[in-house]
Formats: structure tokens, C-alpha cells, sequence
């Protein structure tokens, strides 16, 4: 998604406005989690004050994800708002934690910048709310267990049972 600085200059102090939707769907080729992302509708406005250029947009789309617990996957629809500020001075150098950006060239491009705050969205973790999957998650396996609350509550951990059994015993005793 380009915008000229061109436009952005006869605009003066005024907004161009602008909507389209991004394929950004190499993101899913990346080391992260997402497994498929359809194209994103992006939509804001950018304005320019002396050499900065803020823009100010938002994007809406869908990820698949995988489950956290079955691997199946799962849409995962998102919204971003997103502030970037760029500058077209010959003279400016990008430092390594700045907030803004150079500009090269005439035209300013905004999609690496689209990946980015898609990519900060992504979630940690996210669970299938489909009933059919969640009844045939495995619940245990070869040298595994899924462990719930209600399993936890009515085990006692190996480590204690000589304890509770000492306790059990003074309980008998004092009972008599």
C-alpha cells in the first residue's frame, strides 16, 4: 500500500484518506504460528506537517491459528489501530529505537508496516470452541495425562501420602 508524498504535499495540512485491502499472506511463511492469513482491508488517513508524515489507520482481518490444545485450527479475527510517523528529511537518521521512520524515495510505503503491527497481534495462544474437537482431544497418552482441577482436587501428590497416612493414624487414635 503506497501513498505519494506528492498528494500528501498538495494536500498541505490536510488528511488523505484512504482504504484498500493488503495481501500481506507472506507473513504466514514466517516463523510464527499463523497458518493462513486472508488479504486485510486497511483504512485511514495520513497528513504532513514540515517533513513528518503521520499516518493513522486501522486494520481488520482473519488469521488461522492453530489450537493450543488439539493443533486444529482456528480463525482468529482482529482488529489494530495503528500510529506511524515518517520523515522525508534528507538529513534524518533512523536510530535504533525510534519511533520514526525514513522515508526514501516519493513514495511512502506502508505495507512492512502493516505486516508489523499484524504480527504484534498475534496472540499467544488461542482454543478451538468448536464442542466436536474439544470432546476428541486426546485426554492422555503414552506417559501422559491431561490434568484438570476435579483430577487435581481428588489426587493427593505421591510425595504426601506418607504424611496423610501418619495423620490418618493420629486421627484413629485420637478418635478411640
Amino acid at each position: 500500500m503506497k501513498i505519494s508524498l506528492q498528494k500528501l504535499k498538495i494536500a498541505g495540512s490536510e488528511p488523505v484518506y484512504f482504504e484498500e485491502t493488503e495481501d500481506i499472506s507472506e507473513i504466514a511463511e514466517m516463523k510464527n504460528d499463523i497458518r493462513k492469513i486472508d488479504p486485510v482491508h486497511v483504512k485511514g488517513h495520513a497528513t504532513m506537517q514540515g517533513n513528518e508524515v503521520t499516518c493513522h489507520f486501522s486494520i481488520d482481518g482473519e488469521m488461522i491459528l492453530p489450537c493450543a490444545r488439539t493443533l486444529v485450527d482456528v480463525p482468529y479475527p482482529f482488529h489494530v489501530d495503528a500510529i506511524e510517523v515518517f520523515s522525508t528529511s534528507p538529513y534524518y537518521q533512523e536510530e535504533d529505537e525510534s519511533e520514526i521512520h525514513p522515508v526514501d524515495g516519493e513514495m511512502l510505503d506502508l505495507t512492512p508496516y502493516i505486516k508489523e503491527n499484524v504480527l504484534l497481534e498475534v496472540p499467544f495462544r488461542v482454543f478451538s470452541e468448536d464442542k466436536a474437537v474439544q470432546e476428541n482431544a486426546l485426554t492422555e497418552g503414552e506417559g501422559w495425562e491431561l490434568q484438570t482441577e476435579a483430577k487435581k482436587e481428588k489426587k493427593i501428590d505421591p510425595r504426601l501420602e506418607k504424611l496423610q497416612s501418619l495423620l490418618n493414624d493420629q486421627e484413629n487414635k485420637e478418635n478411640r
